[in-house]
């Protein structure tokens, strides 16, 4: 599997963690920074991420960020990304079953390595959407719009 993985300062030493590991599994990583733990703004990165997933060059997306909030914003900006901030790996499955998320958010201040870890695994190892009625809802999100309002 090719992943697109970004951080910005408040996430290096995770992402560094997590594309290591990636790796020795026998991923294929894009690794979008940040390359240093550094400041840095982070929705660049993020929007590297997204138009990794989305132009096709990555099949999934992973970004970190300090509490994951702001990677989740500005990624699922981004037409065609579903972003999910995900804490414990129930919230990965459930975000690739039913709502068909392809890039996940961790905070490296909130997780550790090793729940970390499980929560990517989680999110990369499970399908998207199979299931009619969740495909349905994940459909009505998609072509939302508030022009009427």
């Amino acid at each position: 599997m090719i992943l697109s993985l970004g951080s910005d300062h408040g996430g290096f030493p995770l992402k560094v963690e997590i594309c290591g590991r990636l790796r020795e599994e026998g991923h294929e990583v894009i690794d979008e920074g940040c390359p240093s733990p550094d400041a840095v703004d982070y929705p660049e990165i993020a929007f590297s991420v997204a138009d990794d997933v989305v132009k096709g060059r990555a099949d999934l997306g992973i970004l970190i960020c300090g509490t994951g909030i702001g990677m989740s914003n500005a990624a699922s900006r981004v037409n065609g990304i579903v972003a999910a901030l995900c804490t414990n790996s129930f919230m990965a499955r459930m975000s690739r079953l039913h709502n068909d998320a392809n890039v996940l958010c961790l905070g490296g201040r909130v997780v550790g390595d090793e729940l970390a870890w499980d929560i990517v695994k989680t999110f990369i190892e499970n399908a998207p959407l199979t299931d009619e009625k969740y495909i349905r809802r994940r459909g009505k999100v998609s072509s939302y719009t508030n022009e009427e309002a």
